[in-house]
């Protein structure tokens, strides 16, 4: 089986670390300049040991994963000598195997190697990255790899090339990232009729959790409910004048959301452009 190893300990490290050796494959060393944290990942994984430097961590491996944050693999790439052939392969979402340029031009494979999931703690990351969707970049013979490691960690992979991560991270903040903000806001509001944001996101959370089954099962755009899915511009001129009294800062983000969800409304067929048209005028006001 392949062997691996990891230059960075935090959360996506120890977690691939820990879920790779449990599908057979030997993970043979980590280094971080935290060695505490290198000597706790390796506690995770049996036969791994704490190697003194990135490229002890480098040399004795055949596959090496750099989980260090995004900011700081440029430098960990260009202090390695690497081997010929060896693979080389980052976490990020946002970069491209660009920034492993120093690598490639030593005679190493490249590639990118992102599991499409969120990554709150350790342990969280262990239990959500088998089933995720896998975001790989890399030539052959390493894409084959890669792919064979998505599909034993039970996920689906999709290619990219360099052009298109960013667009592919930014999503992912759209989809994971501002869903948290916009339970803030949402919990928020309920302070404004006192109730605190632990009983508020208790409350919510069914509601989230049946948009997301009907997101599963039904699908975009028929998924949709609300006033806009109804072109209820009653109901949406009552809300625009309770923010006005008890949220003013939220009149920005719940308009523009709604000018966002107008087409998705349209595509299911509830309104016409007309009814549209209307909507949008009401949330263009005063804009």
């Amino acid at each position: 089986m392949l062997k691996v190893s990891f230059i960075g300990a935090g959360t996506v490290g120890t977690a691939l670390a820990v879920l790779l050796s449990r599908k057979g494959y030997e993970v043979t060393s980590v280094y971080s300049r935290s060695r505490s944290s290198a000597e706790k990942l390796a506690a995770e994984v049996s036969g791994c040991r704490v190697a003194i430097s990135s490229q002890e961590a480098a040399d004795a491996t055949d596959l090496v994963f750099i989980t260090t944050p995004d900011d700081a693999i440029p430098d960990v790439v260009s202090c390695v000598k690497w081997q010929k052939g060896r693979g080389v392969v980052h976490c990020s979402g946002a970069d491209s195997t660009g920034i492993l340029e120093p690598a490639r031009k030593s005679g190493a494979m490249i590639g990118g190697f992102h599991p499409l999931q969120t990554f709150a703690g350790t342990r969280q990351a262990i239990e959500n990255i088998p089933g995720s969707t896998f975001a790989l970049e890399a030539e052959e013979p390493l894409l084959t790899t890669l792919k064979k490691m998505a599909e034993d960690l039970g996920g689906p992979w999709i290619t990219l090339k360099a052009e298109d991560k960013v667009a592919y991270h930014t999503a992912a903040v759209f989809a994971s990232n501002y869903l948290v903000t916009l339970v803030k806001m949402a919990t928020d509001l309920w302070k404004t009729f006192s109730i605190p944001t632990d009983q508020a996101t208790r409350a919510l959370l069914p509601l989230m959790h049946g948009t997301l089954h009907n997101i599963e099962t039904i699908g975009i755009p028929h998924c949709l409910t609300g006033p806009i899915a109804r072109g209820d511009a009653g109901t949406i001129n009552k809300h625009l004048d309770m923010l006005q009294k008890k949220a003013p800062a939220l009149i920005f983000p719940y308009k523009e959301l709604g000018l966002q969800t107008i087409p998705v409304a349209l595509a299911k067929g509830k309104i016409n452009k007309k009814r549209a048209v209307e909507l949008e005028m009401i949330l263009k006001k005063g804009q």
